[in-house]
């Protein structure tokens, strides 16, 4: 550096002197003692250890997202007046009841039931759409008592006229 830069240099640390007044400075020192004492506690609280993971965040887009829920989150909540977070207390206390007195009514044995009707009729509606194939499939009945003689001779058809007699007489009793 030769003497003129070091004069020029010399001239602007004086004129920085002279412009700083004792109000500046003491803000600038209790700027720099702030700043200082923001430092100190980063470095004991451990954030530059989340640093990475912080940054990691940022470039990915996640930590975008956080605040966006965190945002929808805080709306939501500022939403909800009194009354709506009452009746929805009361909605699910409700709900629970219902739930409770279900489980205490026989809930799955009643669900079994439903289970097994829900077979039963299956089988019904299966066999009464083969019974109708096979009634579309045969000719039709002669008629007389010689038709009706020679259907009455067929074992499985008088077993199948027993039952209905037997679920006839059952189902009267029922009612």
């Amino acid at each position: 550096m030769d003497a003129t830069q070091a004069l020029e240099l010399e001239r602007v640390a004086a004129a920085a002197r002279d412009s700083l007044t004792d109000e500046m400075v003491s803000r600038l020192s209790g700027t720099v003692a702030e700043g200082m004492d923001l430092l100190d506690k980063v470095n004991r609280s451990g954030v530059t250890g989340a640093l990475p993971a912080i940054s990691q965040l940022v470039a990915n887009g996640d930590l975008e997202r956080l605040v966006a829920l965190a945002r929808t989150y805080g709306a939501a909540q500022d939403a909800m007046t009194d009354e709506m977070v009452a009746r929805l207390a009361e909605t699910v206390a409700e709900s629970l009841s219902l739930l409770d007195r279900l489980n205490r009514a026989g809930l799955d044995r009643m669900v079994g039931s439903i289970e097994r009707l829900a077979v039963v009729l299956e089988r019904t509606m299966g066999a009464l759409d083969a019974a109708n194939l096979e009634m579309k499939t045969q000719p039709a009945a002669g008629g007389g008592v010689g038709g009706l003689w020679q259907m009455m001779r067929q074992p499985e058809n008088q077993e199948s006229l027993r039952f209905l007699l037997a679920f006839a007489r059952a189902f009267r009793k029922g009612t």
